[in-house]
């Protein structure tokens, strides 16, 4: 049942129309809890909240079906705005983005322009800029445009997804660029043949590259809820006496916020990924498959209304 109730929520998250009508209707039915706002100033907000409590921020302004050049030119321009925002506001914030909300399925001559614009926008601000992990068919090629961005800027990370058979080559490719990682395990829906398709093997091979990255002496962010992970990190910090200012621990917004507070209390860097834009629908519709407690949440908001 809850494999058919993540299915069905991936497929939606993928629906067109209904991601017109949610920006039509705005932030209804419970996503407010794991959206920020629509505006950059209630992003803003949110995020002088979240630094109030000892809490980094990561802000990422929601775009989903990015067709034209002039949209994705418009995605990047807001992502300016929000670097500019975190820069003029001095916030403990960097910025999140998606390959594809940049043109990456348009041409690679925009998406990079687009890119390089947002880097140096975020170098004259001091705002570091991590390219977000989509599906399988887009790995590759976003794999590629960091490592030409790796190049001419140092204030440029990415994520890597620990359920796909590919990720440790990937890992040990990408190791002369000395990155700054997200590891993560992967939110889409994919084929048993490019993915693990059992949870077990899934926790493993997460373990297997934060163990790795950090041994590489490599900058690692270990974005999980699971406190099993969690703990196996700390034990190999521990272990290998790995610098606290070398790794951090990153959540989702609204996702366990008791648990967020403790890790800083223990003394550890725990940084909140925060969405915020009209164009929320597909990010809700992937965190109501991860877990059936956000479904039971929404519902209880609604009945409340």
């Amino acid at each position: 049942m809850e494999q058919l109730m993540r299915n069905t929520f991936l497929f939606l998250s993928k629906n067109k129309s209904l991601t017109k009508l949610a920006k039509k209707y705005g932030l209804r039915f419970g996503a407010g809890r794991f959206v920020a706002g629509e505006t950059i100033d209630q992003a803003v907000k949110a995020i002088q909240d979240l630094n109030s409590k000892n809490l980094c921020v990561t802000i990422d302004y929601l775009g989903e079906f990015i067709d034209t050049e002039a949209e994705a030119n418009e995605m990047a321009d807001n992502s300016i705005e929000a670097i500019r925002a975190i820069g003029s506001q001095k916030l403990d914030s960097q910025l999140s983005l998606k390959m594809t909300s940049m043109g990456l399925d348009i041409s690679d001559e925009i998406v990079m322009a687009n890119m390089r614009r947002i880097l140096d926008a975020a170098k004259e601000n001091g705002v570091f800029v991590t390219i977000d992990m989509e599906d399988y068919t887009r790995c590759e090629k976003t794999i590629q445009v960091f490592k030409k961005l790796r190049e001419d800027y140092d204030n440029v990370g990415t994520v890597i997804q620990s359920y796909l058979y590919r990720t440790v080559s990937d890992m040990e490719d990408l190791n002369q660029y000395k990155p700054n990682l997200r590891l993560v395990k992967g939110a889409y829906k994919e084929s048993p043949e490019v993915a693990y398709p059992e949870k077990k093997d899934v926790d493993d091979n997460f373990k297997k590259i934060i163990k790795m990255h950090l041994l590489n002496g490599n900058y690692t962010a270990v974005a999980t809820h699971d406190d099993a992970m969690i703990e196996y990190t700390k034990q190999i910090v521990k272990e290998h006496n790995i610098p606290n200012d070398q790794f951090e621990f990153q959540m989702l917004y609204g996702i366990r916020e008791e648990r967020q507070l403790e890790l800083v209390k223990e003394g550890y860097k725990m940084r909140v990924y925060v969405p915020y834009g009209t164009d929320w629908y597909g990010y809700f519709m992937r965190r109501l498959s991860e877990r059936p407690a956000n479904v039971a949440f929404v519902l209880k908001g609604i009945i409340k209304k």
